[in-house]
């Protein structure tokens, strides 16, 4: 198939560092930005921006498919991660993720679901070739892995996972944090929607790519995605579709846990509207990539990021300035409200208490014991004598017969030896005695 083309000529400023404020007055008109910022902003401190990309210009590039697809540019997707494990051959990547903050990664929890060594295991960021990074990248190291409580393999329900860094990344125009949306962004509206990976770049590779790729897919909607001639019904409510009813762009082996990114309808930055889970084969026809929606686990990525209460307290309706909503990483809790110095009166009691009866002033009398207790039976004033022990002892009465007279022996008397005998005398007796032995043995007699 051709190669679709992707025209990066908006009229809508692109937000650099330099020019936020100008950004933010732009987005402002549109409704979606508008509503969604108080939800995403709270989850970047990168000079107050996200899913910004600094390094496109602003001229005509390709997009291709990740399956067989383009290299990316240098800097198209700065907030891609590579995971990698020193057991794993080559270039040790094993997943992708997205920086979602400066020291926090969203991944796929199925990426961890055989056990393994997190200590020997590092995150490559701002990298776009795995095997010459380049010196804008940055390497970090695993600090917590928070896996989704309800996580299932067989069914790869509640697939998402996140990544606490040991120390936080320095944003640059190679390193940007992309937007997390909340509930109230209408991701099925979204039109220009890409994949990117280090995954296998064809169906029946097994290893990953050197460069990363990139891809343009289509959302498509759950309905149609669970149909019998598609997934039929193993499509999860949480989950989203991506790619071409006809096959051939896809995601892969390797990319899991990437992101499904979705630039906003009315402004110049990216949604990460999901997380790369799993797919029956690569690029075939109506088996599209199947990914974690994101927005559908906002609340449960602030919660352990630990900045639900900051959100809430924005959403309450508290009036901040941009440079305020984007120092909350490093500034203390909000403050508490004051109590009232007045406090509220108490209503009266509905009616009175109850009165209590008072205690008797007399005892009652005891009733006296019915009857005498019983006389107990004296003790015995005399035991009783024992007789005295025998002082003879009986005599014991003589044997009764005599022992028995023993048989004479069977054995014949030796004989003096004569001269006329051929044999001597001691080779018959032995020899008499073996035959005596052979009855007994053959024939049970005694001789």
């Amino acid at each position: 198939m051709g190669t679709p083309q992707f025209l990066v000529n908006r009229r809508t400023p692109r937000c650099f560092p330099g020019l936020l404020s100008l950004c933010t007055l732009w987005g402002a008109s549109a409704g979606a930005a508008a509503s969604h910022r108080a939800g995403w902003k709270l989850l970047s401190t990168c000079r107050g921006s996200c899913g910004i990309q600094p390094l496109t210009y602003d001229d005509e590039r390709g997009m291709t498919r990740v399956v067989g697809g383009k290299s990316a540019e240098a800097g198209t997707w700065p907030w891609l991660v590579s995971i990698q494990d020193t057991s794993v051959s080559g270039t040790g990547h094993l997943c992708g993720g997205s920086l979602i903050s400066v020291q926090w990664v969203l991944t796929a929890a199925h990426c961890f679901a055989e056990s393994r060594n997190l200590s020997a295991m590092r995150l490559l960021i701002g990298a776009t070739q795995l095997t010459e990074p380049g010196p804008e990248a940055e390497v970090r190291l695993i600090k917590r892995l928070l896996i989704h409580e309800e996580y299932s393999s067989a069914d790869q329900s509640n697939d998402i996972a996140l990544l606490e860094l040991n120390e936080p990344v320095q944003c640059s125009p190679y390193i940007q944090t992309v937007c997390v949306p909340n509930g109230t962004l209408s991701v099925e509206q979204l039109d220009t929607c890409y994949v990117a990976g280090w995954g296998a770049t064809t169906a029946r590779s097994q290893t990953s790519s050197d460069v990363l790729q990139e891809a343009k897919v289509h959302l498509i909607g759950v309905q149609i995605c669970n149909s019998s001639e598609w997934y039929n019904g193993d499509i999860h409510t949480h989950n989203l579709c991506a790619g071409y009813p006809e096959g051939g762009v896809d995601t892969c082996q390797g990319d899991s846990g990437g992101p499904l990114m979705c630039q906003d309808n009315n402004a110049d930055f990216f949604w990460v509207v999901g997380v790369t889970s799993w797919g029956r084969g690569c690029a075939r026809a109506k088996r599209p990539g199947v990914y974690t929606s994101v927005q559908h686990f906002y609340e449960w990525i602030l919660a352990q990021m630990e900045l639900l209460p900051q959100v809430e307290d924005s959403q309450a309706g508290t009036s901040t300035t941009i440079s305020e909503r984007w120092t909350h990483m490093n500034a203390p809790w909000p403050t508490l409200r004051p109590f009232p110095t007045v406090l509220p009166t108490l209503n009266p009691w509905p009616r009175p208490p109850p009165t209590l009866k008072p205690f008797p002033t007399v005892l009652p009398t005891l009733k006296p014991w019915p009857k005498p207790p019983p006389t107990l039976k004296p003790l015995p004033t005399a035991f009783p004598t024992h007789k005295p022990l025998p002082t003879a002892f009986p005599t014991s009465k003589p044997w009764t017969t005599a022992l028995p007279t023993q048989k004479p022996s069977l054995m014949p008397t030796p004989v003096e030896e004569t001269d006329n005998c051929p044999f001597p005398l001691k080779k018959l007796i032995e020899f008499f005695t073996k035959v005596q032995e052979l009855l007994k043995d053959i024939m049970g007699i005694t001789v």
